[in-house]
């Protein structure tokens, strides 16, 4: 009886559970909702693009209940895995609406346009305001409990499953997947063993890895909760990630218009090359842009075509596939002091980040939402009613995270590693430029050339 209310309170006091706890409950809502007819859209309110303070003032005044609920529901879900936990709800509650206020606020500047061109994605906003707060301004210790870092991300990651259903790998075809495939395996293992030949930490040079072989800051949170990697790493991570993807806005499709290629060729060619879905988009839209103007063959649908089925569903899969391998193997090797450690079964469970099985639950749940539609039927109906909600909250909650990183980080963590990490992550950016270029130009070229849906 002992052994059972022991392994009872380890279950409840357990982050990775209540990751997955929420993810799931929020999910099935949402897959509820779905498959009756309706959405959770509305309690999913995220800030719109805005160009005005006018603008901004009438959105936010249609749209304030629908901010008040979300609040009041994420407070009192959150609040309940704190008790479970063991946390001081009233400590909680105190810090968690400072962190959701700063998380609107960072989310309002991020759908400014004037920002849209440069692609600057709300998680380095909130990142960057984190830490300025916290280097620059005393802060409560009684907030510091709302500033749970590990919970928001698994819990993020669990909805990241429910946008990756296994539908999406049979509509991108065997061309896509093999392609996004080969790049990233190859731009990880360049990736990790740069670093690791600069003499980083192995956590961190996984971080890197996956960011550049998959889709940056997602990866990274990903990565970074599976291997247990720290803070300070995961910032690195993700600077570099975004400052590459910037930089890879402006010069693929000036490269790609050079050259005179195919909008298809073009598309598959930035899906293979860039570290980030919202960056790559605008920069398959820019291409597509050129296709448009007649300054190169094709239309701007198969630009965008291309790149999404590259990027947003061929190298976007392998989350889940580096998560589970790259945790294995932090068990097994980084955290062991035994050579080749051996770790019992017991000992596997007992450490693996239980929250990937929760982004495989949520990807199951999305897949049965999908599996008799067409993508043409998933783009107007799962993606608008089922996937964009989840979406929007998983921005919510990955903010959440990265402010909380910031809030908690000091910057004299940044100086050691930082230049070589950018060095690091650079290898990767040659090898996905090249490599996506022979790829999607040269040996796929035909099939990119002439796509169609």
């Amino acid at each position: 009886m002992s052994d059972t209310r022991s392994s009872w309170g380890e279950f409840t006091l357990q982050e990775d559970w209540w990751s997955v706890i929420l993810g799931l409950c929020i999910v099935g809502i949402a897959y509820a909702c779905f498959a009756t007819g309706g959405s959770l859209n509305w309690a999913a309110a995220v800030p719109q693009s805005w160009s005005s303070w006018s603008e901004l003032a009438a959105q936010l005044g249609q749209d304030w209940p629908r901010y008040g609920f979300q609040f009041l529901a994420m407070l009192g879900l959150f609040a309940l895995a704190a008790r479970a936990m063991g946390q001081n709800v009233r400590g909680f509650a105190i810090g968690f609406v400072m962190v959701y206020a700063l998380s609107f606020g960072t989310l309002v500047i991020g759908a400014w346009d004037a920002l849209q061109p440069y692609s600057v994605e709300p998680a380095l906003i909130a990142l960057v305001l984190g830490t300025l707060i916290a280097n620059l301004v005393p802060l409560s210790r009684r907030l510091s409990d709302a500033f749970r870092v590990e919970f928001y991300i698994k819990t993020g990651i669990v909805l990241l499953g429910a946008t990756l259903p296994v539908t999406l790998i049979v509509w991108a075809g065997p061309i896509a997947v093999v392609q996004a495939s080969i790049v990233s395996v190859v731009t990880f293992v360049v990736i990790y063993w740069t670093a690791r030949f600069l003499e980083l930490d192995r956590k961190l040079g996984a971080l890197l890895a996956a960011g550049g072989a998959i889709c940056g800051v997602s990866a990274v949170i990903a990565i970074a909760g599976a291997i247990r990697a720290r803070r300070e790493d995961m910032s690195i991570a993700i600077a570099s990630g975004v400052l590459w993807s910037i930089a890879m806005i402006l010069v693929l499709p000036l490269l790609a218009r050079a050259w005179y290629l195919p909008a298809g060729v073009g598309g598959a060619w930035i899906g293979t090359s860039e570290f980030a879905d919202a960056a790559g988009f605008v920069a398959a839209h820019t291409y597509g842009a050129f296709a448009r103007s007649g300054a190169v063959a094709g239309t701007p649908d198969q630009a965008l075509w291309a790149y999404t089925l590259l990027k947003v569903v061929g190298r976007d899969i392998w989350i889940g596939i580096w998560a589970v391998i790259l945790s294995f193997v932090a068990m097994t090797r980084w955290e062991t002091d035994e050579v080749r450690g051996r770790v019992s079964l017991t000992e596997l469970w007992r450490r693996f980040p239980k929250f990937i099985l929760g982004l495989f639950g949520a990807s199951l749940l999305a897949t049965l939402a999908t599996e008799h539609l067409s993508y043409a039927d998933f783009d107007t109906e799962v993606r608008p009613a089922f996937i964009g909600p989840l979406t929007n909250l998983r921005v919510w909650v990955f903010t959440f995270s990265f402010l909380s990183i910031g809030l908690t980080t000091r910057l004299r963590g940044f100086a050691p590693a930082g230049g070589a990490a950018f060095i690091a992550f650079a290898t990767g950016v040659l090898v996905n430029v090249v490599l996506g270029f022979l790829l999607s130009a040269v040996v796929f070229q035909s099939y990119w050339a002439h796509l169609t849906r």
